[in-house]
């Protein structure tokens, strides 16, 4: 039988759509329920590149206030992609997409993923962070990619996980599961401790 996280009787609420999410806390053998809550996801102009995820998983773990019951975890997160200063988000559209894997090609970038756990007598943010270095990316490659993938649900136009983190990815430098968007081995670490400090 696998070891389950011991959650002392919380119920462990994942406030995100995204499956790859669901499928890091599933191998992590984390019992969760999954709800998400649509929020604004834009940031101050001021905010340090690496403080924006967490920025924004923290707001997302506060559309959850209201609606949280008492034996309630929320782990919310949200993933940022930086390259020379600037932020690559989910692709706009088919030519947005292209002209970032394009930008990114050859050259090493960012990966920050932002973690809130939420409980209604405390929270607990922490961002962690990742290098991936990409071979060079034709044209031809970012368009079928695209055509096949159709990432535009991912921070920096792909997802490691895809064709392109397969074939592409040079090399990372950090957590891998950070990059899909979960930093599993840091936040299994600070979810243990968080419910340890619940009374």
């Amino acid at each position: 039988m696998p070891l389950r996280m011991d959650l002392k009787g919380y119920q462990i609420i994942l406030g995100s759509k995204s499956p790859r999410r669901t499928n890091l806390l599933q191998q992590g053998f984390i019992n969760h329920k999954v709800h998400a809550i649509d929020v604004d996801e834009s940031y101050p102009e001021t905010l340090a590149i690496e403080t924006i995820a967490e920025y924004i998983a923290h707001k997302k773990a506060e559309a959850h206030k209201d609606r949280a019951e008492e034996n309630e975890i929320v782990i919310t997160a949200d993933t940022v992609v930086a390259y020379k200063d600037k932020v690559y988000g989910k692709p706009k559209s088919k030519e947005d997409a292209i002209k970032t894997l394009l930008t990114l090609s050859g050259n090493t970038h960012d990966v920050y993923t932002g973690v809130s756990i939420y409980n209604n007598q405390k929270q607990k943010s922490f961002t962690v962070t990742s290098q991936v270095k990409f071979f060079e990316i034709s044209q031809q490659e970012a368009e079928h990619y695209f055509n096949q993938q159709s990432p535009t649900d991912k921070a920096g136009s792909y997802g490691i996980q895809d064709w392109l983190g397969v074939a592409k990815v040079e090399w990372i430098n950090g957590s891998y599961t950070n990059i899909l968007g979960l930093p599993m081995g840091q936040l299994y670490q600070e979810l243990r401790s968080f419910i340890a400090s619940l009374k």
